[in-house]
């Protein structure tokens, strides 16, 4: 319902306005009367309404007077007037408060009646878009974080508007003078494929807000600026340190510091490693595109710095290199890792390795591409002279296979040595084991281990690996495909069977039991016992009296 306020100062006209017309059909509610303008005035401070209804001549206040107040203080108030002087001057004056119509007296109710519907009308037109302005509004402010991130990716990506930057910096609220010292910092989480894989697409979406939030906290601790997420698994600061900061060795400091913090966390509460690029200072919103780009430069370095690091310009300078060419793969390098693996010399492969990789290490422009390459190349020599001795097996055929897949999962040039090293030696033991006549499968080999090494608490795949010579996941997917069935599986099968002969002894305690096949932590024992056999290691003792 509107609300209307009838303003006239004979009582018959508000009793007759008031009484004989039906305000409610038109979805009007009469709240109240006055005699003068200065009594509206006051009642119109208590309550506000829709529409005044009011004589143009009252003794203390007129109507026009009172009219321009309302007008002035509450525009959205709409006035009638009703008059019995036929006064073309007063009428002019009606108009120019914004009246919206004007009826003499005595009032005509046909008359009436349509003035109130084409304001009523209007009423419900302004409210209508009211509504539409508030729910645009609404969305708006909604959507704002989404437009901040919009605007700040085209700051890096130097599509920067030329044209009202400063007032969409204003209307996006975001404190970015266009003069003013600025550094970006590009966060990229290490082992992006493992840390997602196992992660549902919710489970992703909320590893990234945690991440973001993270930095946005540390950023307000250490410094000003905001942080977004590029892409995924990559997330950038643009950061501006305070002007009585604007030292460089200061800001470098303060740089540095919160990096420092922002892995420090990530990997505290979010169990995830990352690496920080820094790009050199820029000193305003057109040169932070180019600190975007040396800071993701930085990050694509740990190809031979290593991972979960911070990375500086500065620390890509390379006093070693000779400024020549990349280094190769060439036919002498070939013809040294050949003649090792024939002799099966593992301190020789090793040695062929080191030198490889010292020239990748000098040559860190060739980049991470060309790492890879000279390990499949070194891959393609080792199948080819397993072929050629006749020691080929179906084992090695796998780890090939499986060798190739993960050189392209690899983010460093550490983890590229460690997979063609461990392929190396395998190759070097089969020709060893070929030449002795000693040859022993895989899982025969994963097994002794096990079985003579349970009770150790530290037992893991990882241990295991370097036993044989391969990594956790080489180790684990080889060992699978040849028993279905994965170490940790076995592990667990032979402490349970040992389990169950020492509690069919009675003079072996419970936690004695726990603690003499690798674990400490007697309920965890419980579960996996229960889980492996369907009842818990009480039941099965008593069971076996």
């Amino acid at each position: 319902m509107y609300k209307l306020l009838i303003v006239d100062d004979e009582p018959t006209v508000r009793t007759g306005l008031s009484s004989y017309f039906d305000w409610s059909s038109h979805g009007i509610e009469v709240i109240g009367e006055a005699d003068d303008g200065d009594v509206a005035l006051a009642f119109i401070e208590q309550e506000l309404p829709d529409l005044i209804l009011s004589d143009i001549r009252m003794p203390n206040m007129d109507g026009i007077t009172m009219a321009r107040q309302i007008s002035a203080t509450y525009p959205e108030v709409q006035i009638i007037f009703v008059s019995g002087h036929d006064d073309a001057e007063y009428l002019k004056s009606a108009m120019k408060v914004s009246a919206v119509d004007y009826i003499f007296k005595p009032v005509n109710l046909q008359e009436l009646t349509e003035v109130i519907k084409k304001v009523v009308a209007d009423l419900d037109y302004r409210g209508h878009e009211q509504r539409r302005k508030e729910e645009m509004r609404s969305k708006l402010k909604e959507g704002m974080p989404l437009l901040r991130e919009k605007f700040l990716l085209s700051l890096i990506g130097n599509a920067i508007p030329k044209h009202n930057l400063q007032d969409r910096l204003a209307f996006l609220g975001l404190e970015l003078p266009i003069e003013a010292s600025y550094w970006i910092m590009a966060i990229s989480v290490d082992d992006l494929g493992e840390v997602t894989a196992l992660r549902s697409e919710v489970d992703r979406q909320l590893l990234w807000y945690s991440v973001l939030n993270i930095c946005r906290e540390l950023i307000d601790v250490h410094m000003s600026g905001y942080a977004f997420e590029h892409r995924s698994g990559e997330f950038v600061g643009i950061l501006r340190t305070e002007p009585l900061a604007d030292d460089a060795q200061d800001a470098a400091n303060v740089l540095l510091a919160l990096a420092a913090d922002i892995r420090e966390n990530l990997e505290r509460w979010l169990k995830i490693g990352v690496t920080i690029g820094i790009g050199d200072r820029a000193d305003s919103l057109a040169e932070l595109a180019q600190g975007y780009k040396q800071a993701r430069e930085a990050v694509t370095h740990k190809w031979y710095l290593g991972k979960n690091r911070i990375i500086t310009m500065n620390s890509l300078e390379n006093p070693e290199s000779d400024g020549g060419g990349s280094s190769k793969f060439d036919p002498e390098h070939q013809e040294q890792l050949v003649s090792a693996l024939k002799a099966a010399d593992l301190e020789k492969v090793r040695e062929v390795l080191d030198l490889l990789f010292s020239d990748m290490n000098r040559n860190r422009t060739a980049g991470l591409k060309y790492g890879r390459n000279v390990c499949l190349q070194m891959a393609l020599v080792v199948g080819q002279l397993l072929m050629e001795l006749n020691v080929q097996s179906p084992e090695l055929e796998s780890a090939e296979s499986v060798l190739w897949e993960a050189l392209f999962e690899q983010e460093t040039i550490g983890e590229m040595r460690q997979l063609i090293e461990s392929h190396l030696l395998s190759a070097c033991d089969r020709i060893r084991e070929k030449r002795t006549g000693k040859v022993a499968n895989l899982a025969e080999r994963v097994r002794a281990i096990i079985e003579h090494n349970y009770a150790d608490g530290n037992l893991t795949v990882e241990v295991i690996g370097k036993e044989v010579y391969l990594t956790p996941t080489y180790v684990s997917l080889l060992y699978k495909q040849e028993t279905g069935q994965t170490i940790n599986e076995y592990l667990t099968q032979v402490r349970v069977e040992r389990a169950k002969a020492m509690l069919r002894d009675h003079r072996y305690k419970f936690y004695d039991i726990c603690y003499a096949i690798g674990y400490t932590d007697p309920s965890y024992f419980t579960k996996l016992f229960k889980k492996s056999t369907g009842v818990t290691p009480s039941v099965y003792r008593d069971s076996h009296v």
